[in-house]
């Protein structure tokens, strides 16, 4: 295989003529492939690499960056389902020193853990994974984008103390919440 730079910066490879008996599937002589490895800023993070998603356009064959995310939008909470709120409770401020404010009796939040947090032990209303929460600064606008993308809502809007929240699933079936604050 021979390998040739671009002006663009990209690279070109390209296929010579195979010497040997052809495999199973063959590379026709003179097969080229080009890829644009192009892109703003090399990522320093995951987080920045995952702003953007490469989009294949079969015309030129050369891969294009899209931007896939929205503005502003950051996980902010992180609420787990819990059977018993005291053994949670105990076991996470024993291990971790986490403190924690309780809202009722099936409910109750963590702070001191890097992310803010909560244990939901209502049978009826707790989730049976993580659920990641994000904050939108436009709970209506958001909502509309995800359903958009493909996202479907799972459970619609709904007040609590702070703020308001909807649930919703991306396509793999991962269950997050949207919320804006009041």
């Amino acid at each position: 295989m021979v390998v040739i730079p671009q002006r663009s910066g990209g690279i070109c490879f390209r296929h010579p003529a195979p010497t040997h008996p052809a495999p199973l599937t063959s590379i026709p002589s003179g097969f080229m492939l080009k890829l644009s490895l192009a892109r703003p800023d090399p990522p320093v993070s995951t987080y920045t690499a995952n702003h953007f998603a490469a989009a294949w356009t079969e015309e030129s064959a050369t891969h294009t960056l899209v931007r896939t995310t929205m503005p502003n939008l950051k996980i902010v909470y992180l609420e787990l389902p819990a059977q018993d709120l005291a053994v949670s409770r105990n076991f996470y401020a024993n291990l971790f020193g986490w403190t924690f404010q309780d809202y009722g009796p099936t409910y109750t939040a963590f702070s001191e853990s890097g992310t803010e947090g909560g244990f939901n032990a209502d049978p009826a209303e707790r989730t049976r994974t993580p659920l990641p929460v994000i904050e939108s600064q436009n709970l209506e606008e958001t909502e509309q984008s995800i359903l958009k993308a493909g996202g479907k809502i799972t459970l619609p809007t709904f007040s609590f103390p702070g703020g308001r929240r909807f649930h919703f699933t991306d396509p793999a079936g991962n269950e997050l919440a949207i919320m804006q604050r009041e």
